[in-house]
Order: structure tokens, then sequence, then C-alpha cells
């Protein structure tokens, strides 16, 4: 090889280096940050579906104390659930699903006098949603995390 072109190759071999290291950086850049919006995505999603389900679960158990059971007034509840088996991890449907089994069998019980609203409600025992909700939290902390992780 002849020495003249040396520094040529020298200067050719740096540019495609330093191309491709600012490429890889630009693509890695970009990969964190649709990651990072997807999990900010995924989030939202999953809190309007707890929220949902957390407002349509409590009518309905309130409902269920008083009525009797009417099967269409299930329908929007296991739709919910339904819609957290494609987004959520099971811990969450296990608990979705034992908030819609005590509504069903609150349903079937006797309907609740006006006294023993009063009682329950006084005894703070009427929490339905109570494990549910925390498994959510608890859910929506490790994405979170899991964000601040990609982020960092």
């Amino acid at each position: 090889m002849n020495p003249a072109y040396l520094p040529a190759v020298a200067a050719l071999a740096g540019s495609a280096i330093g191309g491709l290291t600012s490429f890889a950086s630009a693509w890695l850049t970009q990969h964190h940050q649709d990651r990072a919006n997807h999990l900010s995505r995924d989030k939202a999603r999953r809190r309007k579906v707890y929220k949902q389900f957390i407002d349509e679960g409590s009518k309905l158990y309130a409902d269920a104390l008083v009525h009797d059971l009417e099967v269409s007034a299930l329908v929007s509840v296991y739709a919910l659930v339904s819609r957290m088996r494609v987004l959520s991890s099971p811990a969450v449907i296990r608990k979705a699903e034992a908030v819609v089994r005590m509504i069903v069998e609150t349903y079937l019980a006797p309907n609740r006098t006006a006294p023993e609203l009063h009682e329950l409600l006084s005894s703070h025992a009427i929490d339905p949603l109570r494990a549910f909700s925390e498994e959510c939290r608890a859910e929506l902390q490790a994405l979170q995390d899991q964000g601040a992780h990609i982020q960092a």
C-alpha cells in the first residue's frame, strides 16, 4: 500500500466509526424513549380499566346488598375482567375475580335491611374492593419502577 493513502484511509475509517457511533447512540436513545412511552401508555390503559372496574364493582356491590340478582347487571363487570386479562398480571385478575364472586354471592344472599346496612357502614366491614385496589397499586408501582429503570 502506498504510504500516501494511509492518512486518507485513516480519515475515512474515523468518519465511518464516528457515523456508526452517532447512529447507534441515536438508535439507543430512540429505543429507550419508545419503551418509556409504551410503558406510560400501558400504565394509563391499566389505570383506566381499574378505575372503571372499581366504579362498576362498587355500584354492583351496593345494589347487591338491597336487590336480587339481575344477570344483565353483571355483564359490564365481566367485560372489564376480560379486558384486564389482556393487560394485567395474574394477581390482579385473581383479585378482580374474587370481587365478582363476592358480588354474585351478595346478590344471592338475602337482601340487607336498613339497620344491617347501618351496622355494616359503622363497622367499616363494607370494603369489598380493598384487596383489588391494593394489588392494582402494587402493579402500577412496579410499572413505575420499571419505567424509572429504563430512563436511568
